[in-house]
């Protein structure tokens, strides 16, 4: 009768997916609780690779009923198209996956919207978006004028939302914009299809959740991008539109605070970025590529390459406090295989004082603090016992851990399921 939560602790992309996977196996319900399809989640069984963006990664399990809770943005026709594509790959979707009916809809204007304003922002305005309609969905949530999933079964109420919404952001579109006005008829249309094909899996998942918790179900809560990017933790403006953070979990899926067991950490040995905004430990020499190339960091959903740094102690630690994590899972290590030295950010400065915490503002002004650790130069890949790690590397594990304050219990050392060293109490 408990949950568990895997958060990111950095800004997103620090592997979760694989770890998601690692621990469905042992998990009855998964609950994706915030973002959209700007999310990418990757995971490798048996070779295979595997991309997920709307759909919880766990459905590869067959007995696994996963949940898009009511914190998403779900674009319908992006949903549909990844549905039927992991349909043709073996998985029997819609038999093991339920839609929140508060859920809010991505509708086409809100990504043409998003586009939009994204290219006429001015020099030094950019967000990085990724013109997915995230943030233009969640503000018509909060100013109360959203689509949602259970809207879907009023069709005459759906009829005058639709209407008034249409009406609306084709003020913006065409009279700012100066671009053609979407139709009342385009926006029912998509939303008809998407309810003939997915209406029946659309209920009530918070009381669905609560239900099976009861009755002693297990339930791992799963989000997108991580603690940096959140819109109230995060590095505030160059953020994501919702909460990926602890509280978001329970506010994103309607589960009781009680039953939130363990909180996952999810962090990289190193740190990336994607997208604007203060990056305090990036590397801009070729170390920096070397780890791109190495790691393979390059967005799953954009493909856009990734800024890489060195692992960032500060911004860790901030996100354990935040998100009230129980322990840390150490992915990517083995990309580090390369180095004869790796820095690792133990602090921050302003002025020559020493930063007590991470700063909620002005983050692009810190001068970040090293000290090195000997690197191994030696291939650790698929190593699945701490013990035959070589003793640098437990080092800098044993390093990090000290400076978190928090106990890494999961290692990863490459992409694969049996890549992975747990470490036992």
């Amino acid at each position: 009768m408990s949950a568990s939560l895997v958060v990111g602790s950095q800004w997103g992309d620090e592997g979760k997916a694989k770890v998601i996977d690692y621990l469905s196996k042992n998990i009855d319900i998964i609950v994706r609780y915030q973002g959209g399809a700007n999310a990418g989640h990757t995971v490798v069984v048996d070779g295979k690779e595997y991309i997920f963006h709307l759909v919880p990664s766990g459905i590869i399990y067959p007995n696994t009923v996963c949940i898009i809770g009511n914190g998403v943005v779900l674009d319908p026709e992006y949903f549909l198209e990844e549905c039927d594509g992991l349909v043709e790959k073996g998985f029997p979707i819609y038999k093991q996956l339920f839609i929140s009916d508060s859920c809010h809809l991505i509708l086409p204007f809100h990504k043409t919207i998003d586009e939009l304003r994204e290219a006429n922002s001015q020099p030094g305005e950019k967000i990085g978006t990724t013109k997915k309609g995230i943030g233009i969905c969640y503000s018509d949530k909060m100013n109360r004028i959203g689509i949602r999933a259970g809207d879907l079964f009023e069709e005459d109420s759906l009829k005058a939302r639709i209407k008034t919404l249409v009406d609306r952001k084709n003020e913006e579109l065409v009279k700012l914009y100066g671009v053609k006005a979407c139709t009342y008829q385009e926006v029912l249309d998509k939303l008809k299809y998407f309810y003939d094909r997915a209406g029946h899996l659309i209920i009530n998942t918070s009381y669905y959740l609560n239900k099976e918790l009861k009755k002693g179900k297990r339930v791992l809560l799963e989000g997108a991008q991580g603690t940096g990017l959140d819109i109230d933790f995060g590095t505030y403006p160059y953020v994501t539109s919702s909460n990926p953070t602890s509280g978001g979990a329970i506010v994103g899926s309607g589960i009781g605070f009680n039953y939130l067991e363990k909180v996952y950490g999810i962090s990289k040995a190193y740190t990336t970025r994607v997208g604007e905004g203060p990056f305090p430990t990036e590397i801009f020499d070729k170390n920096g590529e070397v780890i791109r190339k190495k790691g393979h960091e390059y967005g799953a959903t954009t493909g856009r390459p990734r800024r890489c740094g060195w692992f960032d102690t500060e911004m860790v630690k901030y996100s354990a406090m935040v998100n009230g994590m129980t322990e840390l899972v150490l992915t990517k290590i083995d990309i580090l295989s390369e180095f004869d030295k790796i820095p690792v950010a133990v602090g921050y400065e302003i002025n020559g004082k020493k930063l007590e915490h991470f700063p909620s503002h002005g983050l692009e002004k810190v001068k970040v603090v090293y000290e090195e650790m000997p690197g191994w130069k030696t291939d650790i890949k698929g190593i699945n016992e701490f013990d035959k790690l070589p003793s640098e590397c437990q080092n800098y594990i044993k390093y990090i851990e000290k400076l978190i304050e928090i106990p890494i219990k999961i290692i990863s050392t490459g992409p694969g399921r049996e890549e992975t060293i747990v470490i036992e109490d």
